[in-house]
């Protein structure tokens, strides 16, 4: 029974105080203050049932993941955000797919997955000087449809973790009101076996159910203000995506209209009457 009380007692240390998570000596003693203190969050947590423990447990351990997701995902979200912006200035400098082809050739990232995909479907539809118009639409929507794809699975990726936050906004509280409505019955229980109502003795139990309740808490509030701020900052990310996707079929458009002149090593003119024109770049 000792040895139950110890390793639970010395993970809630853990996840409490992390910077005294690896000192011996001062796990020590803590344990020691807890013993002759029940009314401290350390001493109700040691004196409280094993299931009510097991609650407490849970809860602290879905707190510490809703922070590692939080932080994770705001980290790869502001350097995704950066480095889609800044391939997205690259291939408008360049004005077309070809001019990019090689700054884009060996470039992970989803801007670069883009590029490529156009690229493959133009080489693999045989885009040639003088195609038909419908074999140009033909090539844009098979193109179209595959960055669209690649959008998607971006957003999904970036969305990871997401789910975790909802769930434990959701779900802490009532496992938290779970853990203190079965150390409140355990309480009853044992005012009822002790046959006395003194507040000393029924105080200590309540207070026990209740810190589970509290630890709920702790968990959820903290989970539902991450998850609004990543679907803020996802929904900023998908309107990037879809800007992205848009810039790379114009560059392909562009392309396919100018293959004519570009084999030719011409460039179009419009005759406005006596005026001719070049076409803008």
């Amino acid at each position: 029974m000792k040895f139950s009380l110890v390793f639970p007692a010395a993970a809630l240390c853990i996840a409490a105080a992390p910077a005294a998570a690896f000192d011996l000596e001062t796990v020590t003693t803590l344990l020691e203050q807890a013993e002759h203190d029940e009314m401290s969050p350390l001493g109700m947590f040691m004196a409280a049932d094993w299931v009510v423990k097991g609650v407490m447990l849970s809860l602290l351990f879905a707190s510490a993941l809703v922070w590692v997701i939080f932080v994770a995902r705001v980290m790869i979200l502001r350097w995704e955000r950066g480095v889609l912006r800044r391939r997205y200035r690259d291939l408008d400098k360049a004005g077309s797919l070809v001019a990019a082809r090689a700054r884009f050739a060996k470039r992970k990232g989803v801007m670069g997955q883009m590029v490529r995909a156009a690229e493959r479907e133009r080489a693999a539809s045989g885009a040639s000087a003088g195609m038909k118009s419908g074999i140009k639409a033909g090539i844009k929507e098979r193109a179209g449809s595959e960055i669209a794809r690649i959008e998607a699975g971006a957003a999904r990726r970036m969305g990871l973790g997401a789910g975790v936050l909802a769930n434990v906004g959701s779900v802490a509280p009532f496992v938290g009101l779970f853990g203190t409505v079965w150390g409140i019955m355990n309480s009853f229980i044992s005012i009822s076996e002790s046959n006395t109502t003194n507040l000393a003795i029924v105080a200590p139990g309540i207070a026990e159910a209740l810190l589970a309740t509290a630890i709920g808490l702790v968990a959820a509030i903290p989970a539902v203000i991450f998850y609004n701020i990543l679907a803020r900052g996802l929904g900023g990310y998908k309107v990037m995506l879809a800007d992205a996707g848009a810039l790379v079929e114009r560059t392909l458009s562009r392309d396919l209209d100018l293959a004519d002149d570009e084999m030719a090593g011409a460039r179009p003119a419009y005759h406005l009457g006596s005026v001719s024109a070049p076409a803008a770049e």
